[in-house]
């Protein structure tokens, strides 16, 4: 029965270290993927609100340009319709020309964003312009403009595909009426020609930046005008992008983080449908743009981040590493307090109890035979003339006869609770808790046979072969007993056994005399 020589429940070792290290390694990365959580967070809050300025910012853009287009074709629109109206009436013949003429020029000079205007008969021929003199050339029945006024007589400006003026060849954005006679049947075209520089200065006039990008297209997706002005992209269509595809058919207006048709370019635009006319005005800026102080600051604070999280990884590999040296520490200490707890309380010959530990077992289980009223044996032997023994075959067959003996005697002590103890020299003692006399006297009799049977060559024995004597004694602790008194009358017993011949077993009785005496001839 291993009795410790310290109390586990305040070891030091009570403390378990492969939780601590769990719970560090977990700690550890808990903060660091918090501190990576909250960067997240951070950051993406703050990308959030600067993609909510841009849209309030390209919102408020593309209004603005939408009322300044609205503006600058409805004047344009007004001009026709009264001259328009004046021609239906008065005609344009040769009387007319003239103030015709004037009129035109008056009208080009109070409107700035005019190119000029152009009065075409029903052949596409020129008949008067705001300009001194009549172009030369085929005509316009070419035109996009005139061949629709010729299959439409819808009184309406219409607003055509972006032109090269055949006056002098400035990009203009054609702004047409039909004409007819006082009958209703087609006469001609009047049209007023808007600069294409006219938006190119009203574009650079806000402030965006270099990879951003403002349009006017007609609704079917036609470019009339852009910033930044590419002459060879004026006229191409964008009825493919997500503007006109997916976006439009919801809404009039919105905005939307889409890849640019034309250059590819990944930008936030602000789109609008103009309400009077059939036009889309669109001013975007590059993300890039709009983010790029958010990137700065993103870079700053995961650089920050990144410092601290190194920080705390350093720290918890330094402080796992001194956790698992400390346990590794701690486990050599029980290793060896477990070993000077063995030296301590074990014989180191014969790896049964001491004395030390005996005398402990003894106090521990006469206080619990007091407790619980139960009966506590104990065997007391010595091997038969060992001094002979010694003398005849050396001390060195001595320590190895002892050895045998101490096996013998474990194999007979079946429970975890008995405890086989060397008392002393060739002297042993098996303390049996919870057992009897007759029990003992049981065991004692195993011990001995089994000592016999080991067949240990005596020749200074009777029986030619290392025996051994045996005393027992029990009683039922009170808790006032003397552990001396118990040994002593065990010591009786056993002394008792080898006057009476030796290779015997012998039990007290309570009375301090022998009650038996057993022997077993071989």
């Amino acid at each position: 029965m291993p009795i410790p020589i310290h109390d586990s429940h305040h070891a030091p070792g009570a403390l378990k270290r492969l939780p601590l290290l769990k719970a560090s390694a977990f700690f550890i990365a808990a903060v660091c993927l918090c501190l990576c959580g909250l960067l997240y967070l951070q950051l993406e809050q703050s990308r959030r609100h600067d993609l909510a300025l841009a849209e309030v910012a390209s919102s408020n853009l593309t209004r603005a340009m939408a009322q300044q287009a609205e503006d600058t074709f409805m004047k344009a629109d007004l001009v026709l319709t009264s001259l328009a109206d004046w021609i239906q009436a008065d005609g344009y013949d040769s009387i007319q020309l003239p103030r015709l003429q004037k009129t035109f020029a008056r009208r080009v000079q109070t409107l700035h964003q005019l190119h000029g205007i152009f009065l075409f008969d029903k052949q596409g021929q020129w008949v008067v312009t705001s300009f001194q003199d009549l172009p030369r050339g085929s005509g316009v029945s070419d035109r996009e403009y005139f061949k629709f006024h010729q299959q439409n007589v819808s009184s309406l400006a219409h607003i055509g595909p972006a032109i090269r003026s055949r006056e002098n060849g400035e990009w203009i954005i054609p702004v047409t009426k039909r004409v007819n006679d006082k009958d209703g049947n087609f006469q001609g075209v009047l049209l007023a020609g808007i600069k294409m520089a006219y938006f190119d200065q009203f574009f650079k006039s806000f402030n965006i930046d270099e990879q951003g990008s403002m349009f006017l297209a007609l609704t079917d997706g036609t470019l009339l005008a852009r910033r930044p002005f590419v002459e060879s992209q004026i006229g191409t269509s964008l009825a493919q992008g997500s503007i006109f595809q997916k976006h439009l058919p919801g809404a009039n207006s919105g905005n939307a983080m889409i890849g640019s048709v034309v250059d590819g370019t990944v930008r936030l635009y602000g789109y609008r449908q103009l309400e009077a006319y059939p036009l889309v005005v669109s001013a975007a800026s590059s993300k890039d743009a709009i983010l790029k102080d958010w990137y700065a600051t993103a870079f700053q604070s995961s650089v920050i981040v990144a410092l601290v999280v190194m920080g705390v990884g350093l720290f918890g590999w330094v402080f796992i590493h001194q956790v698992r040296d400390g346990g590794r520490i701690e486990a050599d200490l029980r290793t060896a307090q477990e070993a000077l707890e063995l030296i301590a309380t074990h014989d180191s010959l014969t790896g049964l109890a001491n004395r030390r530990l005996f005398e402990r077992a003894l106090d521990i289980e006469f206080g619990r035979g007091a407790r619980q009223a139960s009966s506590l044996s104990l065997v007391m032997l010595d091997i038969d003339f060992f001094k002979r023994y010694n003398d005849t075959y050396g001390h060195v067959a001595g320590d190895h006869c002892l050895a045998e003996v101490a096996r013998a005697l474990k194999s007979c002590c079946h429970r975890k609770a008995d405890l086989a103890v060397r008392y002393g020299g060739e002297e042993f003692a098996v303390l049996l808790p919870d057992t009897d006399i007759h029990g003992a006297l049981v065991i004692a009799e195993q011990i001995r046979r089994s000592v016999m049977d080991k067949n240990i060559t005596h020749s200074g024995s009777p029986t030619g072969y290392v025996t051994v004597s045996l005393g027992c004694y029990s009683f039922v602790p009170t808790g006032r007993d003397s552990i001396e008194v118990f040994i002593q009358r065990a010591d009786a017993a056993l002394y008792q056994a080898k006057h009476s011949g030796r290779n015997r077993s012998a039990v007290l009785s309570m009375d301090g005399g022998v009650e038996a005496l057993l022997r077993s001839d071989r």
